[in-house]
């Protein structure tokens, strides 16, 4: 019994880091994942890099940015940040 109680406070300490800092950051991760296997033709997006920017085509693992009138780039999926709401 003595030896369950000893244990007791890393058992907290391990409770309280999951609610803190695991589990925030494993849906955000998810987030993300989902956001990006969402990426149609017309979202404007913001890649990690800071660049802004429209998305002209997609296929399985790229993104292809309209950043310009004349400029289209190719990102990897990963590269977008967050999908911009056009107010």
């Amino acid at each position: 019994m003595e030896s369950i109680m000893s244990l007791l406070p890393f058992i907290a300490m391990f409770a309280v880091m999951w609610f803190l800092l695991i589990r925030p950051a494993q849906k955000r991760q998810k987030a993300t994942k989902q956001m990006q296997s969402e990426l149609k033709r017309g979202d404007k997006v913001i890649t990690i890099g800071g660049i802004h920017g429209t998305i002209d085509a997609v296929d399985e693992t790229s993104v292809f940015l309209k950043v310009s009138d004349s400029t289209i780039m190719q990102f990897d999926r990963q590269a977008v940040g967050r999908v911009v709401e056009v107010s």
